[in-house]
């Protein structure tokens, strides 16, 4: 007949494809059991590992909270500390400012009062050293002044030098390169003045800094005045015995 068509039929393959069905309809429950079983183990595996970080991050901050807490105390010492420090500065700075007055009216009154025979002009008072808590570095002042009635400023200029030895030489260094790189160094080797009665180096009466070589043994310090029209004037100062 027309349209039909005789196919053999195969029991055992239509039985394996129901099997083959039976097991992929099985299949997808136990895999989604299989995936929920496995999100729960890893879950549990991420939740003991942060536990140890957690604890671990509580102890840190706990660590952090102290560490800010000691900060605050060491803060507000070096806060005292600082204000001590400031509040002794300004009172050192007071009494060489009064001490500097003291000097320049006693100077002024020496040189008012000095016998008409002696000679009148500059004097080279002092050059005052101090030891500081740092070896090799001091502090310094130069004092000048004049006899005499004359009220003409004195205009000149200064060469400082310290002189010693380094080794088996003999050295004189110059006061401005011992200077350098500490406060108020000195810009010349030459230290110009102007002054009617009384100077002192640096100004106000305040103390300069000086910082020798190493190896460098100090013997004494020079001092050289020199005014045009006149001699100039020369004296030297023993160096100061750090012991």
């Amino acid at each position: 007949m027309a349209g039909w068509e005789v196919r053999p039929s195969d029991p055992r393959r239509a039985g394996r494809v129901r099997l083959a069905l039976l097991l992929l309809l099985a299949a997808v429950p136990l895999a989604f059991y299989a995936g929920t079983w496995w999100q729960a183990r890893s879950t549990q595996a991420l939740m003991a590992e942060q536990q140890p970080m957690q604890a671990q991050l509580l102890k840190q901050e706990q660590e952090l909270d102290q560490l800010r807490q000691r900060l605050a105390v060491v803060g507000s010492g070096e806060k005292v500390a600082q204000q001590a420090n400031e509040q002794s500065r300004l009172t050192i700075k007071l009494l060489e400012e009064q001490i500097f007055k003291q000097q320049q009216d006693l100077a002024f009154y020496k040189g008012v009062l000095a016998p008409a025979s002696r000679r009148e002009g500059l004097r080279i008072r002092t050059f005052e050293l101090q030891a500081t808590d740092t070896p090799g570095r001091f502090r310094y002042k130069l004092l000048l002044s004049r006899v005499g009635k004359d009220d003409k400023p004195l205009v000149g200029q200064l060469q400082v030098t310290v002189e010693g030895r380094q080794g088996d030489k003999e050295l004189s260094l110059p006061l401005a390169a011992l200077t350098e790189g500490l406060p108020e160094p000195l810009s010349a080797p030459v230290i110009p003045f102007a002054f009617k009665h009384f100077q002192a180096i640096p100004e106000a009466g305040r103390f300069g800094e000086l910082k020798l070589p190493e190896g460098f043994v100090p013997r004494q310090v020079r001092v050289r005045a020199e005014i045009d029209g006149e001699k100039p004037l020369e004296r030297t100062f023993k160096w100061i015995d750090e012991e």
